[in-house]
Parts: C-alpha cells; sequence; structure tokens
C-alpha cells in the first residue's frame, strides 16, 4: 500500500500498476492516448474526480511526447496546422480549467464529469461496434470507415483560409481553432488527450491527409495536457505526482505489449472490444447516477 498525498487515500500499488497497464494495453491496442479510458478507471477505483482528472493529464502528456518525436523523425507532423490547433487549445484548456475549478467549488463536478462521461463513451463505444459489426458481416470494404470524406466541407468555405503545404490544403483557420478550443475544455474537464475525437475530425471535417494525422494530433495534445496539468497544478492542487508516477510506470510497460499483440489481431474485432468496453464503462456511470449511494454525507477536508 501507498498514500496518495493529493487524493487523500492510501492504495494498493499492484492494483495501480495493474488497471494502468490494462489501460496502457488497451491503448497500444487501439492506438489512442487512453486518457479516456484511465479517467473514468481511477474513478472506479475511489480516487476523487478532480484528482483522476487533473493526474490523469500528466501521463497523457507523458505518453504524447514520447510519441511526437517518432512522428517528428518521420516526417509526420503539419506543423502550422499543429499550432493553429494548439492555440485554440490553450485557450480551450484555460477556459476548462476555470470552469473545472467553479464546479469544483460548486460541488458539482463529479456530477458533470460522470454525465460526459456517460454521453461520450456510450456514443463512441456505439459507432465502434456498428463499425465493427459492419465490416465483420461484409457490409463495408475492409479499411474503409462508415463514415463518408467528402469533397470539401465548411472548413473550405469559411473566411480566413490559408495554407497548408505539408497537409496540401487551403482552409478556413476558424474550424481548426474551434475544434482545438473545443479538444482544449474536454481535456481540463474530463482529464482526456481527445486524440479519439480529434483525429476523425480533422480526417473527416478539415479532410487532412491520413499520414500526418496521428503526428499533427499529438502534437497539439501535447501542448494542452501539458498546460492543463500546469494550470490545474497552480489553481486546484489536484495533480497527485505519486500516483502520476505510477501511471505513467504500469502505461508504458502495457503500451509495449498491448501494441505487439495489436499487430496480430483484426482491426474491426479490436474497435468492437473496445466499444464494448466503453459501453460497460457508461453502463458503470448510468447505474452509479441513478442507484442512491450507502452513504449519503461524507466528512472529510479538501475541496471535494
Amino acid at each position: 500500500m501507498i498514500y496518495l498525498p493529493i487524493a487523500e487515500m492510501p492504495v494498493s500499488v499492484l492494483l495501480v500498476l495493474l488497471v494502468s497497464g490494462c489501460v496502457g494495453f488497451v491503448s497500444g491496442l487501439v492506438g489512442v492516448g487512453g486518457g479516456f479510458i484511465m479517467t473514468p478507471a481511477l474513478i472506479f477505483m475511489g480516487v476523487p474526480a478532480p484528482v483522476a482528472v487533473a493526474t490523469g493529464a500528466s501521463q497523457i502528456a507523458a505518453t504524447s511526447f514520447s510519441g511526437i518525436m517518432t512522428q517528428t523523425r518521420r516526417k509526420a507532423v503539419d506543423w502550422r496546422m499543429g499550432w493553429l490547433l494548439a492555440t485554440g487549445g490553450i485557450v480551450g484548456s484555460a477556459s476548462g480549467v476555470w470552469l473545472f475549478e467553479r464546479l469544483l467549488r460548486l460541488g458539482q463536478l463529479d456530477l458533470i464529469i460522470s454525465l460526459l462521461y456517460l454521453v461520450l463513451l456510450s456514443g463512441v463505444g456505439f459507432l465502434m461496434v456498428q463499425e465493427s459489426y459492419a465490416l465483420i458481416r461484409g457490409r463495408v470494404t475492409r479499411g474503409v470507415s462508415i463514415l463518408r470524406r467528402p469533397a470539401r466541407t465548411v472548413a473550405h468555405v469559411l473566411p480566413f483560409r490559408i495554407a497548408f503545404p505539408r497537409s496540401g490544403l487551403f482552409i478556413s483557420v476558424i474550424p481548426p481553432l474551434v475544434l482545438g478550443f473545443g479538444i482544449g475544455v474536454l481535456s481540463a474537464i474530463m482529464g482526456i488527450g481527445g486524440g479519439f475525437i480529434l483525429i476523425p475530425a480533422m480526417i473527416y471535417l478539415l479532410r487532412m491527409p491520413t499520414n500526418v494525422v496521428v503526428g499533427t494530433s499529438l502534437f497539439q495534445v501535447l501542448i494542452v495536457a501539458s498546460l492543463v496539468v500546469i494550470l490545474q497544478s497552480a489553481a486546484t492542487q489536484t495533480v497527485d505526482l505519486v500516483l502520476a508516477a505510477l501511471l505513467m510506470a504500469g502505461g508504458v510497460i502495457g503500451a509495449q505489449f498491448g501494441a505487439r499483440v495489436g499487430a496480430g489481431l483484426k482491426n474491426e474485432h479490436i474497435r468492437g472490444v473496445l466499444g464494448v468496453l466503453l459501453i460497460a464503462a457508461s453502463v458503470k456511470f448510468l447505474w452509479d447516477l441513478v442507484i442512491p449511494p450507502t452513504e449519503y454525507y461524507v466528512l472529510g477536508g479538501g475541496l471535494w
């Protein structure tokens, strides 16, 4: 057992390493950051939601830094687009941390986080299961998403258009800024990197080529997650460095195994399993929201 000074609770080191390792395994298996899995897992373990959100961002920042180094060597980053997304993300994360602090002081943060995860996990999980089922049944050509990539989007018709030579685009700066802002707000409130939202949006809304999408997304996530950790530490003091170190250790090891196993599995099967897990997690959030707690009052210090 080890005591978490910010979460103000003892936890089993082996349990935290096991959970973070499993999340890292899923992250390596699917190729996403895993923040949208790690934060709910910490909440289910009893870690206060504010600490789970703020501490999860530190793991996302570390994972993104490792990934961006690889993508940079491959020259798979559109730096102009990345900085534009990061600019919106910086404003969004600052706004999100302000909202996070307000909700924390009003005592409504746990409810808001649970509702957001309920909607987000159930929605993403359903789409993953639907696409996986369609691929397995042969209704969709393998390697092709059920979404259709339009020839032109709103990004091509709005004003303030500039060129993005690395992506071969000439689009408005407004959609990337708005997209980055939204991801920044979600990162601050929910403790997610947002890559599983950002990557599809970059492909289908901005029409970026897939060879630069992952690297550009990682750059934006790195900037936003790092800023969220700094702002949360200063504004709410909810970043638990002891917990963060354990999460990073388990996550890195698990990701390596996940990447090796994922290389031998079919993508539709991987997405289907992840979709089922997300739906199951959303059911747990729904259960906690509708079932009366065993204890109506909790005495303790801190902001929560």
